[in-house]
């Protein structure tokens, strides 16, 4: 299991966020300090993934050994990413290592803001957020979970908001291919409008775009 932990200046950039509303949802938040730090702020912040359901000596240790997993698949891809954003690689790692010991101080001291749950069914009740953001999963694996997965999986993401959900990035991790079913899908969706909006992050090569769906 990888628990990647991003920081909050990563999901400011890669949402493009400059204010948050009441309530957030990070659907599949993994280590990252998102919630901690949206909390800290005074926002009804919560984080859902799967991996909650470790104990905490297993979740630590997942955390800790996946903050250099993914440097495997940067080394794979190397000419598919630019460091214009991060800098360096330092900065990177520096940026990852902080946001883990942040998430895992905060499930430590504040465990009900993180739920395991997995999509395409969140443990939710309708509206129940906001904004719902959703990093590095959706489109990301689209090799591994297929169209009919995507589309139930948005439709449980705007289940839960009573506003707005924003997912970023929208193309196949590593070799950062486009995702061929991404316009068949949006075109299914009812009661809701959405666009596709470029963000000041950027990554993998041509990954600095985000779907933002907006409930009507």
């Amino acid at each position: 299991m990888l628990v990647t932990s991003r920081s909050y200046a990563e999901y400011e950039a890669m949402f493009d966020l400059t204010a948050l509303p009441d309530s957030v949802l990070d659907c599949s938040a993994g280590g990252s300090s998102f919630t901690a730090e949206a909390a800290a702020r005074g926002v009804d912040a919560v984080a859902v993934d799967p991996a909650y359901e470790l104990s905490m000596a297993e979740l630590v240790d997942t955390v800790r050994r996946s903050l250099p997993a993914t440097t495997g698949i940067i080394d794979d891809h190397e000419a598919k990413f630019v460091w214009s954003w991060y800098g360096t690689p330092e900065r990177r790692d520096e940026l990852r290592l902080e946001a883990a010991d942040r998430f895992l101080q905060d499930i430590g001291e504040t465990p009900e803001r993180y739920v395991a749950g997995s999509l395409p069914e969140l443990p939710f009740e309708d509206g129940r957020f906001e904004l719902v953001l959703c990093s590095h999963l959706l489109f990301t694996w689209a090799d591994k979970f297929d169209r009919a997965w995507h589309l139930a999986a948005l439709r449980e993401l705007i289940r839960v908001s009573s506003a707005e959900i924003r997912v970023f990035p929208l193309v196949v991790q590593g070799a950062g291919e486009p995702v061929p079913f991404l316009p068949e899908i949006l075109d299914e969706l009812a009661g809701v409008t959405w666009e596709i909006r470029k963000v000041p992050y950027e990554f993998q090569v041509g990954a600095d775009e985000m779907l933002v769906i907006t409930r009507s």
